[in-house]
């Protein structure tokens, strides 16, 4: 299972298949597939809207908490787990009969040390931060389905970023945004209020054909029994081969020192530098580079830590695009629905995300050159010729 945000599904689902993965399933916030050992290895280095690649390896129904303890201290740990090992469990729980999942997680904990002292008269011990085996276990009603967390800390935890602003945007959403955007990586791509990065690296890594955690030091699986390093590396090698240069520029710009410095610095642990160019500038005062079609991308303050008027900097920066900015296509995500009002533009795409807890819309602004009732006939006589 491929954890993801809510809305990033499908694009998931495309990504697994792309990848190659075979029976392919669309959830809730998920995607179930199959795969051998190696495909797992490649999931995890290659997706970019994946959150945690979970292996379910048990399926049961408890209808209360003696059962769950009995199914699972009978479970055979022995492939997984050894005394000498640590062991952290994680927990979700939906329903009537398991409702508090700290509790479900001191049970499965307690299952499994009474199994392990009895057959090895020593135990596990539990490590919460760095375990050599972290499980999941995901209860809905009476069903129970126990998995091998793979990954270890969350896939947004790339390896690139070490410096950060008070509200950095997840990585993971990050792409999930700009696919969901349709950027075409042979047109421009700009952030115009760049803040530490993200929006371009993510982009850079997109157009140059890098696999998203390539930059990322461990995954959970290199501490399992099973763990091959040399089929690892060989995956590794061969998607390393197929980066290329990229065709459009990716630039961004802040008007604040410290995001500069900060995206510069995030953008060389990315080895990026010559693809990606930021300099300090202010928006509101920029003009649009070249004659050609340019893709804008951002995500401008949404009004909690703001000083200042929230809706006059939305409406300011619409006139910009408007005045600035033709054959432009913006795309401005936002949980400030009232700000967005104040663009004074008709938004031609909106998309319902979230951005931790923030609801949030992701909206296409098309900026076409001179009117848009120009740009239609244009298009229709396109179409007739």
């Amino acid at each position: 299972m491929a954890k993801t945000f809510y809305g990033m599904e499908k694009i998931l689902v495309t990504e697994l298949k792309q990848l190659g993965a075979m029976d392919v399933h669309e959830g809730n916030r998920l995607v179930h597939f199959t795969g051998d050992k190696g495909f797992m290895y490649k999931a995890n280095i290659c997706l970019r809207t994946a959150l945690k690649i979970l292996k379910p390896i048990f399926h049961f129904r408890a209808d209360n908490e003696s059962v769950l303890y009995e199914k699972l201290y009978n479970y055979d740990w022995s492939a997984f787990l050894s005394p000498d090992k640590t062991f952290a469990i994680d927990s979700v729980v939906h329903g009537k009969v398991f409702n508090h999942s700290l509790y479900v997680t001191q049970r499965c904990k307690d299952a499994i040390v009474d199994r392990f002292r009895k057959d090895h008269a020593t135990r596990p011990t539990v490590d919460t931060r760095y375990p050599d085996i972290r499980l999941h276990l995901h209860i809905f009603d009476q069903k129970c389905c126990l998995s091998l967390d793979t990954s270890g800390s969350s896939l947004h935890y790339r390896g690139y970023r070490s410096l950060t602003n008070i509200a950095p945007i997840n990585e993971v959403l990050a792409a999930g945004i700009i696919i969901l955007s349709d950027w075409d990586p042979r047109t421009d791509f700009m952030d115009p209020m760049c803040g530490s990065g993200t929006f371009l690296i993510e982009a850079a890594m997109m157009a140059c054909k890098i696999p998203a955690n390539i930059n990322r030091k461990v995954f959970a699986f290199e501490k399992w029994m099973d763990w091959d390093e040399t089929l690892f590396n060989k995956i590794k090698s061969s998607k390393l081969n197929c980066v290329v240069s990229p065709v459009g520029k990716i630039y961004g710009f802040d008007k604040a020192p410290s995001a500069i410095e900060k995206a510069t610095t995030n953008i060389k642990n990315a080895a990026l530098e010559d693809f990606i160019q930021v300099n300090r500038a202010n928006f509101f005062n920029s003009q649009k580079m070249g004659d050609g079609p340019l893709h804008l991308l951002t995500n401008p303050p949404y009004g909690e830590r703001l000083d200042g008027d929230i809706n006059t900097l939305y409406k300011n920066f619409a006139d910009t695009l408007k005045r600035s900015y033709p054959n432009t296509q913006a795309w401005i995500i936002s949980s400030n629905f009232e700000a967005l009002k104040f663009f004074g533009l008709r938004p031609n795409r909106k998309i319902k995300l979230f951005n931790g807890k923030l609801e949030t819309r992701l909206c296409n602004f098309p900026i076409y050159e001179g009117t848009k009732k120009i740009h239609k006939l244009k298009n229709h006589e396109t179409s007739k010729d």
